[in-house]
Formats: structure tokens, C-alpha cells, sequence
């Protein structure tokens, strides 16, 4: 692939941030990566002398955004490349769970991505060309008991993704929604919130489900470096795609839903034609 773009990535301290940055850089690419502390930006930079540049952010200091991304396209150079990867799973179920916790769901996994958004594309605008990748989930088309407010954080970023890729694509701007499987990230582990348990009724539905992720957690199917590599591939493609699966669990999780989908479309077409007129 065609070296020498420059990516600004959000949360590279581990996970899929700093795979696709560790590979971005390996590739030849300028990678800004964006930590939360100055010892993280250290540790960044510390991957290449010439070419990791860490900036401190946090995605939810949403009026430090904008001005960080202008520092960068003076400092660094243009922004090729947005990647939304900062993020985090929160684990609990919708009535047990206060409005608190979802609130602090969207303002990291959907406001924190578009007010990225929004801050890049002025610049990528004026230059007629760039590409977002937004990091959402197999949860993002697909749901389970006990991630309600996650879920609906990934389906509301997917939705953004997919609505912007049709408003900037006259501009030669591709928007990526890029929808992992489970993956061996601490996704389920350090950096997922879990909501303290209270309503005995769901313990049928939910202990099962926790068990089985806790049990799965570092042994999942996926390896965070071939992501990174699979997202390169999208990043480089002349057409990329406006969604992106990444795992064979999301690929048949998401198939069975859609399936699932078109029997129920079927099943109540008739009271659905019944509207019209």
C-alpha cells in the first residue's frame, strides 16, 4: 500500500488503538495517537522517534477537540485518516442501570466520535479527499441482555456513520464503520464499568451471560494485529466500504439477525401494507 499517510487515532494506549497504530507505523504511515496521560503519550511516542507523535485528550473534553486537531494539521501535517477507536464497553442491565452510566456511554462512544468528526472535517473538506474509520462493534447490529446502553451507543454511532458517509462522499470522503466481533482487547476486562447488580429477576437471564464473558475474556477468537491489518486494507482500498465486520462471530451473529429480520418483515407484511392509503 502507498506509504506516508498521516492517521490521528483516539485511545492508542492498548487494544485495537495501539495494534492499528503499531501496524500503521510498521507500514510506513505518520501515526498522532491520543493518550490520557503524559507517561501513555511517553510510551507512545517511545514506538518511533520520526513518526509517533501522542497528543493528551480526552475525547469527552469536547471544547479541547478542535483545537488540538488544527495543532496537528499545522504541526504534523494534513490528517489523512480519522480513526475512532476511544471507547468502553459498559456491562449492566437498562433497569438497574442509572441515566449516569448511559450518559457517560454516549459522551465517550458517540459525542467523543463526532465532535472528533466534526473537528477534522473542515480540513479534509477543503482538500476533497480523507477517510473516518469509526471503531462500533458486532453490538452495533446485533444486541444481548446486559450491554443495553452499549449497544445502543454502537447502533447510534453505526447510524452517524453511515448518514455521513452519504454527506461528505460528493467531497471524496469515505466514513468507515468498522464493527468488531469479540476480540483479545480488555474490552471485557480493565476497561469495561459494570453497573452493581440489585433486581434478583434478572439473575436467570444475566449470571450466564457475565460467566461466559469473564470465562472468554483473553481467550476470544480474535487478534487485535490482524484487525489492524484488515483496517489498513480498508484504509488503502480506492472504494472502501461503508461497513466493515471483523471476526467470523460477527459474521454469523450478524447474518442469523438479519435472517431473523427478514422472517419477521414477512410474517407481518401484511399489517405492514395495512397503513397505506
Amino acid at each position: 500500500m502507498a506509504s506516508g499517510k498521516i492517521l490521528l487515532i483516539t485511545g492508542v494506549s492498548s487494544g485495537f488503538g495501539r495494534a492499528l497504530a503499531q501496524e500503521a507505523l510498521a507500514a510506513g504511515h505518520k501515526v498522532i495517537g491520543t493518550v490520557r496521560s503524559a507517561q501513555a503519550r511517553r510510551d507512545f511516542e517511545s514506538l518511533s522517534a520520526s513518526a509517533a507523535f501522542g497528543r493528551v485528550l480526552d475525547v469527552t473534553d469536547f471544547d479541547a477537540i478542535d483545537g488540538i486537531v488544527a495543532e496537528i494539521e499545522a504541526s504534523v501535517g494534513p490528517i489523512d485518516v480519522l480513526v475512532n477507536n476511544a471507547g468502553y464497553g459498559h456491562e449492566g442491565v437498562m433497569e438497574e442501570s442509572p441515566l449516569a452510566e448511559m450518559r457517560r456511554q454516549f459522551d465517550v462512544n458517540v459525542f467523543g466520535a463526532v465532535a472528533m468528526m466534526k473537528a477534522v472535517l473542515p480540513f479534509m473538506r477543503e482538500r476533497r479527499r480523507g477517510h473516518i474509520l469509526n471503531i462500533t462493534s458486532m453490538g452495533g447490529h446485533i444486541t444481548m441482555p446486559g450491554i443495553t446502553y452499549y449497544c445502543g451507543s454502537k447502533f447510534a454511532l453505526e447510524g452517524i456513520s453511515e448518514a455521513l458517509g452519504k454527506e461528505v462522499e460528493p467531497f471524496g470522503i469515505a466514513v468507515t464503520a468498522v464493527a468488531p466481533g469479540s476480540f483479545r482487547t480488555d474490552w471485557a476486562g480493565r476497561s469495561m464499568t459494570r453497573t452493581p447488580r440489585s433486581i434478583a429477576d434478572y439473575d436467570d437471564i444475566f449470571v450466564p451471560i457475565r460467566k461466559a464473558r469473564e470465562e472468554k475474556s483473553g481467550k476470544q477468537p480474535g487478534d487485535p494485529r490482524k484487525a489492524a491489518c484488515a483496517m489498513l486494507t480498508a484504509i488503502a482500498a480506492d472504494r472502501p466500504p461503508a461497513h466493515l465486520l471483523l471476526g467470523s462471530d460477527a459474521l454469523g451473529l450478524v447474518r442469523n439477525k438479519l435472517s431473523a429480520f427478514e422472517n419477521e418483515i414477512r410474517a407481518w407484511e401484511a399489517v405492514t401494507v395495512s397503513t397505506d392509503g
